[in-house]
C-alpha cells in the first residue's frame, strides 16, 4: 500500500502517488476497470484527470457510481475566458457523473498572453471561483510545463491563493541550475501556505526520437523497472510533494510498484549515471 500525505490544506490525506487520468484518453471502458482494480489494489486514493484528456473523464465516470466517496477527485479546464471554462466545468461534472469535483485546476497556464487573460477580468479564474461559491468544486488549482512554468507559478500564486500547483521535474531538469532554484522557490511558498505541489515527468527521457512509439505518452519514458524506481524514489524524497503517474496504461504498475517500496533517496551518483547511459533530453526544448 501506498503512503498517504496530507494534500496541502484541503484536509485529504491522499496517496503519495497520484493517478494521471491522461492514461485513460484512448483507453477501452474494459481497460479502464482494470485500471480501477490495479488503484485500489494499491490504496490510490486520488485521480487527476482534465477535460482535454480525450476519453479520460467518460471512463472514470462510471467508477464514481461505487466509489466517489473512495476518491479525491481532480480535473482541469484549458479554457481561458470565464464563459468557455464554465462551460468546461459543467461538461466534466457531466462526463465524470458527479455533482462536485474536488479540485477544479486551471490547465497548463504557462505562457503569459494565457496568464493574463485567464487570470483578468472575465477569465477562466472566475469561474473556477464561481464554481467553488457554487459547490461543484472544493478547491481551485494551477498546472503547467515547460522551463518557464516554476517562475509563471510564482506569479500564479502572488495573483491568487490556489491551493494545489502542478509542474514538472525530474533529476534532469534539477542539473538547470535556474529551473531548480525557480522550482525551489515555488516548493518553499507551498510549504508556508500549505499549498499541495504535484509533479509530472518523473520519469520522462526525451522526446521521441521516431514515429513507432511503443507508449502513449507524448514523451518517450524510462521502462525499465530499475530506473523507474529511481526516478520516482527520487522525487518522493521531496517531503510533502505527489507523484502523478504517466499516462501510459502499461507503464502504471511499474510507478505504483516503485512508489510502494519507497524508502530512500537514490545517491546522486546513481542518478548520474542513469542520466548517461539513458541519454536523458529535455522534453522542452533549450532551457529559458
Amino acid at each position: 500500500m501506498l503512503e498517504r500525505r496530507p494534500f496541502g490544506r484541503t484536509g485529504h490525506r491522499s496517496s503519495v502517488t497520484l493517478f494521471g487520468g491522461a492514461a485513460l484518453a484512448q483507453a477501452s471502458q474494459a481497460d479502464a476497470d482494470r485500471t480501477l482494480e490495479l488503484l485500489l489494489r494499491y490504496g490510490v486514493n486520488h485521480i487527476d484527470t482534465a477535460a482535454r484528456y480525450g476519453d479520460s473523464e467518460l471512463r472514470i465516470g462510471p467508477w464514481m457510481a461505487r466509489h466517489r466517496k473512495d476518491f479525491f477527485l481532480a480535473t482541469k479546464t484549458g479554457m481561458r475566458t470565464a464563459r468557455e471554462a464554465r462551460e468546461d466545468i459543467h461538461r466534466s461534472l457531466e462526463r465524470l457523473r458527479v455533482d462536485q469535483v474536488d479540485l477544479i485546476q486551471l490547465h497548463s497556464l504557462g505562457h503569459p498572453d494565457d496568464w493574463d487573460q485567464a487570470l483578468g477580468p472575465g477569465g477562466a479564474l472566475e469561474a473556477a471561483i464561481e464554481a467553488r461559491q457554487q459547490g461543484l468544486a472544493r478547491f481551485i488549482g494551477v498546472t503547467g510545463h515547460g522551463w518557464t512554468i516554476a517562475a509563471m507559478h510564482r506569479r500564479s500564486l502572488a495573483r491568487f491563493d490556489f491551493d494545489a500547483v502542478l509542474l514538472p521535474y525530474n533529476f534532469f531538469m534539477a542539473q538547470n541550475a535556474r529551473y531548480r532554484g525557480s522550482f525551489e522557490e515555488v516548493l518553499a511558498i507551498c510549504r508556508e501556505r500549505n499549498v499541495a505541489v504535484q509533479i509530472i515527468k518523473s520519469i520522462a527521457r526525451g522526446p521521441w526520437a521516431t514515429a513507432d512509439r511503443t507508449h502513449t505518452t507524448w514523451y518517450q519514458p524510462l521502462e525499465a523497472q530499475a530506473e523507474i524506481d529511481q526516478a520516482v524514489h527520487w522525487i518522493l524524497d521531496l517531503p510533502g510533494v505527489f507523484l502523478n503517474t504517466a499516462g501510459d496504461l502499461a507503464l502504471l504498475p511499474k510507478v505504483l510498484d516503485a512508489a510502494s517500496r519507497f524508502e530512500r533517496r537514490p545517491p546522486d551518483e546513481a542518478m548520474t549515471a542513469m542520466l548517461a547511459s539513458r541519454r536523458m533530453t529535455s522534453l522542452f526544448g533549450l532551457p529559458t
